[in-house]
């Protein structure tokens, strides 16, 4: 049994992320202990003014947040393209919840900073508007790249998976129940 942490990182009320998060909350949760965020839901300055100079205090949701990121084992996260990466309330979360400290320590002489969220696995699940090979290989993959590379490595979470379903502009319902058993399929397979 795991400790699974889902977030959609689509703050809309209602989209295809949130449905996909509860698809995989729903079917996780038979087997392993399972939290959701709906970064939509959470209130928070978004701004980091004083970048990492001057640490502002969290709100009550973003310690939250970085608890539940904390308690995880697993952190599935199911985020749109907007703009060619994630929305910006998402990376107004991670800006302010994965501080120093909390997601990375450096050490006096050291360019590399210590990784404190290792022993971690994330998976990520990505909806967008285009066709998902010409976002991976003709526009660069920012999305992965920002969120593997410079986020979840960085904090040495270790991404094992990425998921791309689109275009969700031009999709049907059909379409749409392929991708939440798809969802489903990869919740079932959580070891």
């Amino acid at each position: 049994m795991k400790k699974v942490l889902v977030i959609n990182a689509n703050p809309k009320p209602t989209s295809l992320c949130k449905s996909l998060a509860e698809q995989y909350t729903s079917v996780a949760t038979d087997k392993h202990s399972v939290e959701q965020i709906n970064i939509g839901d959470l209130n928070f300055a978004i701004s980091l003014d004083e970048g990492y100079d001057k640490i502002i205090a969290l709100e009550p949701d973003l310690v939250d947040f970085q608890k539940k990121i904390q308690w995880s084992e697993h952190v599935v996260i199911i985020s749109p393209v907007w703009w060619g990466t994630i929305p910006a309330k998402f990376k107004g979360a991670i800006d302010r919840a994965f501080l120093p400290g909390f997601s990375f320590k450096y050490a006096d002489g050291k360019s590399i900073p210590e990784k404190l969220l290792k022993g971690r696995t994330s998976e990520l699940i990505i909806t967008l508007d285009t066709p998902p090979f010409w976002y991976k290989y003709v526009k660069g993959n920012a999305i992965y790249k920002q969120l593997k590379h410079s986020i979840l490595d960085f904090s040495g979470i270790k991404n094992t998976s990425s998921t791309y379903f689109g275009p969700v502009i031009n999709s049907n319902r059909d379409n749409r129940k392929v991708w939440l058993n798809k969802v489903a399929a990869l919740a079932n397979r959580i070891k």
